[in-house]
């Protein structure tokens, strides 16, 4: 298992994005919550208010994820970073094989 950090512009964009991500399969779960953040852009540095999302899924599913995030969001560059997950319960990754496909 691996979970798959992002962030993105605001509420409405990061459910649409979790969304995608359930309904094609790729992920158990998106857990989603507003976030502050400091930067460089451009040159300046700013301060924003964000949307985070985590995505626990599998490792094969890293790719496709990736893919989904990069076309459906408004950032040029959106950071997609994955973490891996040495151990769940049993039960969790039971579900898991039956909703990630």
């Amino acid at each position: 298992m691996i979970l798959i950090y992002t962030t993105c512009k605001n509420e409405e964009e990061g459910k649409k994005l979790a969304k995608l991500i359930i309904e094609h399969h790729i992920a158990s779960c998106v857990n989603m919550w507003p976030i502050g953040s400091t930067y460089r852009w451009e040159g300046e540095i700013k301060e924003d208010q964000e949307f985070a999302l985590l995505i626990k899924t599998l490792e094969s599913k890293l790719q496709p994820i990736e893919d989904l995030i990069s076309r459906n969001h408004s950032y040029s560059t959106p950071f997609i970073g994955a973490i891996e997950v040495k151990r769940i319960n049993h039960a969790y990754r039971e579900w898991m094989s039956g909703v990630v496909r």
